[in-house]
């Protein structure tokens, strides 16, 4: 089993960074390929970005690569989420997700592992 805790998220204005993290517990982290996922009120869970569990690999939702980057950091048993230019329609509960394999995850029924969300809103 793995726990999943993510953290970093509140209230910046458009053009505005942050940075969130995803502490993972239980498991041997470097084994757990990763991935960010987003839900705005109203509409389904999207997916966001994706890293492999080595960290070689990633893949990024069209409507945030070249703003957004997944990284971990496997001895500290943790992934992150740098978000820059943000945007108000990035608002959204942003949730991080683990499971255990060698390639790239990119949608929701991939993914064993959840963490509760973190909130992201992004003022105009």
């Amino acid at each position: 089993q793995v726990q999943l805790v993510e953290s970093g998220g509140g209230l910046v204005q458009a053009g505005g960074s942050l940075r969130l993290s995803c502490a993972a517990s239980g498991s041997t982290f470097s084994s757990i390929a990763m991935g960010w996922f987003r839900q705005a009120p109203g509409k389904e869970r999207e997916f966001v970005a994706a890293i492999t569990r080595s960290g070689g690999g990633t893949v990024y939702a069209d409507s945030v690569k070249g703003r957004f980057t997944i990284s971990r950091d496997n001895a500290k048993n943790t992934a992150y989420l740098q978000m820059n230019s943000l945007k108000p329609e990035d608002t959204a509960v942003y949730y991080c997700a683990g499971r255990r394999s060698i390639v790239l995850l990119t949608t929701t029924g991939q993914y064993d592992y959840w963490g509760q969300g973190t909130q992201v809103t992004v003022s105009s």
